[in-house]
């Protein structure tokens, strides 16, 4: 008889925590209820249009060296010099490193310059390409790999339209008999403007009635 009373408790013990469990759960449910969400996660708003950053690009035209070089920041232009100062030497007479020496670059045969083993790539593109003019120079600058397929260039490129005629305007001074700068080309004529269709629809002064004579005190 004492041991189905003690087994009793026991179990009377166990339903009654598991029971107070029950409740205690059921009532933190009911203080700390949240809404159903409508739509799973975070909604992250993401812009578009203009405003977004994400407008389409706008294209790369070929810069008016006549007008660009004149104005361009020689300084800014050594700073971004110093990208290339790990591959390339820029020191008149200055050993070749990863990269030949670009002393002289602007105007010289690509691939010409002597003790560097180029890349049949940028060969290929000398056979094509006399000189290192600004704008050759220019678009290798924005992507070497993709303007020069082959070439032993692994850099990115510059992307910034101002670094690299910067970074060229710089050049230019890095070198004995620096390609001439081309004149600026002219401005654009301004279309001469249209009449308003209101100026069209007036009629011509002869068409106007005749004013009234004037009548004379009587």
């Amino acid at each position: 008889m004492k041991d189905e009373l003690r087994w009793n408790k026991i179990f009377g013990g166990i339903l009654g925590a598991v029971l107070l469990m029950l409740v205690v759960r059921i009532g933190a449910e009911a203080l700390f209820a949240r809404p159903a969400l409508k739509t799973p996660g975070y909604a992250i708003a993401v812009a578009t249009g203009p405003e977004a950053g994400g407008a389409a690009a706008v294209a790369d035209t070929p810069p008016d060296w006549g007008t660009e070089l004149a104005k361009a920041d020689v300084a800014a232009g050594a700073a971004v010099s110093q990208k290339c100062a790990s591959c390339h030497n820029f020191a008149n007479g200055g050993p070749n490193q990863t990269g030949p020496n670009l002393w002289g670059v602007l105007g010289r045969t690509p691939g010409s310059h002597a003790g560097f083993a180029y890349s049949s790539g940028m060969t290929e593109f000398a056979g094509k390409t006399p000189a290192w003019d600004y704008q050759h120079v220019y678009e290798f600058l924005a992507g070497p790999a993709a303007y020069i397929n082959g070439t032993k260039m692994s850099f990115v490129g510059l992307k910034k339209r101002e670094d690299r005629i910067n970074l060229i305007a710089w050049l230019r001074q890095q070198n004995s008999s620096p390609p001439p700068i081309p004149a600026p080309k002219p401005a654009a004529e301004k279309p001469a403007a249209d009449k308003p269709a209101a100026d069209a629809a007036k009629p011509a002064d002869s068409a106007k009635p005749a004013a009234e004579p004037a009548k004379t005190a009587g």
